[in-house]
């Protein structure tokens, strides 16, 4: 319906366009939206007040003007000026329930477009060192970035999933020298354990799966656990591969999948990293001091030059990650997003500017990155801090464990990502209205509830059958539940142009209010079957777009609860 009165605006326009009261040589686009006072009609547009300069008359006399020459339309009812100019839209019954027909003749299908033209985007996200089990801020990235991927794919834009393994440094010979430890018989508390040392119980099941000469499946890898206490290269293998495959376990389990497993090695192996280097002290962008080499970073907008190679000729962490990111655009990447954690803030400034020293026709500003902030966990209105498994944090599985997959990406996807979030167990697991995913599911259900009892009544719909006269649906209530599914399009548009999957979250729990106040005012299984059908269809488009809004997020639909 935007589109519809959209389209008569841009009709008045260019009336006013042809007769000289707007000038022809300029655009003039009208921004719809949805009004928020029901009393101020269902849609509304400022469009008088943006071009009454251009017409030299006061806006309220420019929106008297377009509303004489909006074309005639059986869509609107009426239209009236508010106001200094704006412009009031009140539709017609008849249109409202348009997008009943709609939704059941799409499907699911219904919410999606193809604006993005299959352009290849990739989104890189989780992208946990391999040193322990998933905390729960790897899982609020793994819900944000696959249900961007999700809303991306839903516009038509050809999506990898992407993993990069920071499978090199300091932390994984910690990691290694952990293990090793535990392989010895030694304990946290012994005073030859690392200072850096990884204390979690995870490390006891990888020591002993080492020493039991265990094969371990991890994507592009097999090892087979040596066994041998001394070989400390044979160690670092064995748990990297150990804990690659824990941490897709996990994500198998939060039902994230990924395209790519790319490894921070591979830099190293194949001379990326070196060439990285060579490219930016050819270009000049690099300097001596203090026996360590620099990055003029400070030419592209960061606030001080950055070491790059530090004295003892290791790399900071940045300097792959520029290697790593020239390497995905040479891969045909125009659009990259990077979901991660607030805590790599610090890292987009020197990863944009390290990637504009290698003039290599990036885009400033390119890649984007959305970060998230981080996940306080309760339980009885206490903050819950500590996994067995883990020794020093609460762990994806233990989220999964507890409140089941579905709760647990809805919560982590459902604020802001730039806002902090609590995770209430408590919260998660109640069955009660007060639990946004539970009340969601069970609107669905409901809707499946009442078909089954029509069916038992001899009286079969199909899934997307739309029968009886949508005319008869008079009631606010029934014309407020169709505006809300007509705005599910424009949500999905919008949510992947602003990287905000959290607003899919909001919309799905207003949808699920208005339905079960319907569904608690007014019976749908009445006598009077003309209406009983009108009201059966407006039920079924509402399962439908809740379904198809739930599977951006990745949480199930289910009809019974």
């Amino acid at each position: 319906m935007k589109e519809t009165v959209s389209d008569l605006l841009q009709s008045a326009l260019a009336a006013l366009q042809s007769e000289g009261t707007l000038p022809a040589d300029q655009t003039f686009t009208p921004q719809v939206g949805y009004t928020k006072d029901k009393s101020h009609g269902d849609y509304a547009c400022n469009i008088a007040l943006v071009a009454a300069k251009a017409a030299g008359c006061p806006p309220r006399k420019l929106a008297e003007e377009l509303v004489a020459r909006l074309p005639e339309s059986t869509a609107v009812e009426k239209v009236e000026i508010a106001g200094p100019g704006f412009i009031n839209f009140f539709m017609s019954t008849a249109s409202a329930f348009e997008i009943v027909e709609t939704i059941l003749d799409q499907a699911e299908q219904f919410g999606r477009n193809d604006s993005g033209k299959r352009e290849k985007v990739q989104v890189e996200f989780v992208s946990a060192n391999p040193t322990g089990p998933l905390h729960v801020g790897h899982g609020r990235g793994a819900a944000i970035g696959d249900c961007l991927c999700r809303l991306l794919e839903a516009n038509g834009y050809d999506v990898t999933r992407e993993f990069y393994y920071n499978d090199a440094g300091a932390q994984i010979n910690n990691l290694a020298l952990s293990v090793q430890a535990r392989v010895k018989g030694l304990s946290p508390e012994h005073e030859s354990w690392p200072a850096d040392g990884y204390r979690g119980d995870y490390i006891i099941d990888v020591a002993n799966s080492y020493l039991a000469g265990e094969k371990i499946d991890a994507d592009d890898r097999h090892v087979i656990g040596k066994a041998d206490p001394d070989d400390l290269d044979a160690i670092r293998e064995f748990a990297v591969a150990y804990l690659r495959r824990e941490q897709d376990l996990d994500l198998k389990a939060f039902d994230v999948h990924f395209d790519v497993y790319f490894l921070e090695s591979s830099l190293y192996k194949d001379g990326k990293v070196e060439a990285t280097v060579k490219r930016l002290q050819e270009n000049g962008y690099t300097y001596e001091s203090e026996g360590a080499t620099w990055l003029k970073t400070t030419e592209f907008g960061d606030d001080k030059d950055r070491v790059m190679r530090k004295k003892d000729g290791g790399y900071t962490y940045f300097l792959p990650d520029v290697a790593y990111h020239l390497d995905k655009w040479q891969r045909g990447f125009t659009t990259v997003i990077n979901e991660q954690g607030a805590d790599h803030h610090s890292t987009v400034t020197r990863v944009r500017a390290g990637l504009q020293a290698l003039k290599a026709d990036i885009p400033q500003g390119w890649p984007d990155y959305v970060l998230h902030q981080m996940v306080m966990v309760t339980r009885s209105g206490q903050e819950v801090k500590i996994s067995k498994r883990a020794g020093s944090y609460v762990t994806v599985r233990d989220l999964i464990d507890e409140v089941g997959r579905d709760a647990t990406r809805f919560f982590l996807a459902a604020r802001r990502v730039d806002s902090q979030l609590t995770f209430d167990i408590d919260l998660a697991r109640s069955q009660t209205n007060e639990n946004p995913v539970y009340y969601i599911q069970y609107a669905h259900a409901r809707i499946c509830s009442v078909l089954r009892k029509l069916a038992d009544e001899g009286v079969e719909r199909g899934r997307n059958e739309c029968a009886g006269e949508l005319s008869l649906l008079t009631l606010d209530e029934e014309k407020e539940l169709a505006n809300q599914l007509a705005k599910f399009p424009e949500l999905i548009a919008n949510s992947a142009a602003q990287r905000e999957p959290h607003h899919l979250t909001h919309y799905l729990r207003d949808l699920a209010g208005q339905f079960h106040t319907y569904y608690n005012a007014h019976k749908v299984l009445v006598e009077d079957s003309a209406i009983r059908d009108a009201r059966v269809s407006l039920y079924l488009a509402i399962r439908q777009v809740i379904a198809n809004g739930l599977d951006l997020i990745g949480v199930s639909a289910p009809e019974e609860m």
